[in-house]
């Protein structure tokens, strides 16, 4: 072993038994380019060390591994990583966050980008951020990456396990706040996607809105992106294009609209004709946009509500139907789409409504809930706890930010050295 890496060894294991971490972190950052240097006798540095026990120098050993991957075979170094991870001291890498986070996107990098079977990385990055975080709520730059490897693989539940945490604090590491922010947006654009993809419309359209007004000087391609899709998710769950929110960057409103004129063209004939022959005429024109922008989904699913909307309007008009004369007014080509529209929304709870497969009618009923019922009880008594536990967390969080330096800092500058934002002017600097 040449001398240099026995140095590193030697190091490793005096520092990390000193419980000198931060200093054993600066020195692993200065010598991450002898660890490329070296990648062959790295297995070798590896068998020297105790994976749980120097989890940080093996940390840095096997990002310098994977960062270095070129064409040879993956597998031994996705093995490594999930070994890795698995045994890892979770309080020793949050010493390096910027490092472990940057292993775990080559990782997801590498299963994306080689084509290889994404869902074995799923319960990797799941652990991954188990290890890093230091409570359930906190997002990391990871999530991103989960969320990535959950949409690759069309596997929702793990991702969904996550998203469904409203987040209150960011693990970031404080040198490197843009590639934080960029993690940040991604996150919250995947799992928009993710929501969409299951339908709960709701929750896609809130990440797609936190997407779009997140403070920014300059717009990124993952905020137009998001765009898109927000116009697209209002369409489909409220029938109207819902404005961006006051509090979103001026650059956003400034830029955003000439570069997405083609869903704001889909959206005007959707509001203001509400034809399907004139929106199924916008999309075959824009269709070459909308499938490089992989969004022909999201379009369909918006020319399909117009058709929906269509057949909830006939049952506040009519008791009973034949599947014929459904197909005819909602503009369906024939009585058997009708009759798929119709089964469907009866399902999903869109609609009320039985179809005698004899004579094929379709009769419409009145919604059958009275909310009197013990189950809807509960219901209630849960969104209560929710709203209850919210307010405890905004409170918290209220109090958290008047003891910031920063706060007491602003709130006890006299009102006349404040500049018209609100800022101290230059006379009290």
């Amino acid at each position: 072993m040449a001398s240099a890496l026995e140095h590193y060894v030697n190091n490793v294991r005096t520092m990390t038994s000193a419980g000198n971490f931060r200093e054993l972190v600066d020195y692993l950052n200065d010598s991450m380019e002898l660890l490329q240097r070296n990648l062959n006798l790295l297995d070798n540095v590896m068998e020297t060390l105790d994976l749980q026990h120097h989890s940080l120098g093996v940390m840095y050993i096997v990002a310098a591994k994977i960062s270095e991957i070129q064409n040879e075979d993956p597998e031994p170094v996705l093995s490594l990583v999930k070994r890795f991870v698995t045994i890892c001291n979770g309080e020793q890498v949050r010493n390096a966050p910027q490092t472990y986070f940057d292993l775990f996107h080559a990782y997801t990098n590498l299963l994306v980008k080689r084509k290889l079977n994404t869902t074995q990385g799923i319960p990797v990055l799941t652990v991954a951020i188990e290890k890093i975080q230091l409570m359930e709520s906190q997002l990391t730059p990871i999530h991103a990456d989960l969320c990535q490897l959950c949409l690759s693989s069309k596997v929702f539940k793990p991702a969904l396990y996550f998203l469904d945490v409203d987040v209150t604090t960011i693990a970031a590491a404080e040198d490197h706040q843009d590639s934080t922010t960029k993690y940040f947006l991604l996150y919250y654009y995947y799992g928009g996607m993710v929501y969409a993809a299951v339908k709960n419309y709701d929750r896609a359209l809130y990440f797609f809105e936190v997407a779009i007004s997140t403070p920014a000087t300059a717009m990124s391609h993952i905020m137009l992106e998001s765009y898109k899709k927000y116009i697209l998710i209002s369409l489909i769950l409220r029938g109207k294009q819902i404005t961006i929110p006051k509090y979103s960057p001026q650059v956003i409103g400034r830029f955003i609209k000439p570069l997405s004129q083609h869903y704001h063209e889909l959206s005007n004939v959707y509001i203001n004709s509400g034809s399907p022959e004139a929106v199924r005429a916008v999309i075959t024109k824009y269709q070459e946009t909308f499938v490089r922008d992989n969004n022909l989904g999201l379009v369909k699913q918006v020319l399909s509500t117009l058709y929906k909307k269509k057949i909830q309007r006939l049952t506040k008009t009519f008791l009973t139907l034949s599947l014929s004369d459904v197909a005819s007014r909602a503009s369906l080509s024939s009585p058997a789409e009708a009759e798929k529209y119709i089964l469907n929304m009866i399902k999903s709870g869109e609609i009320f409504a039985a179809i005698n497969q004899k004579d094929g009618m379709v009769v419409f009923h009145d919604d059958p809930e009275k909310y009197n019922t013990p189950h809807m009880y509960l219901n209630i008594q849960e969104d209560m706890n929710k709203i209850i536990e919210l307010n405890k967390k905004i409170t918290q969080m209220e109090e958290e930010i008047m003891l910031t330096p920063m706060f007491v800092k602003k709130s006890t500058i006299p009102e006349s050295v404040v500049d018209d934002k609100g800022y101290p002017s230059e006379a009290c600097e």
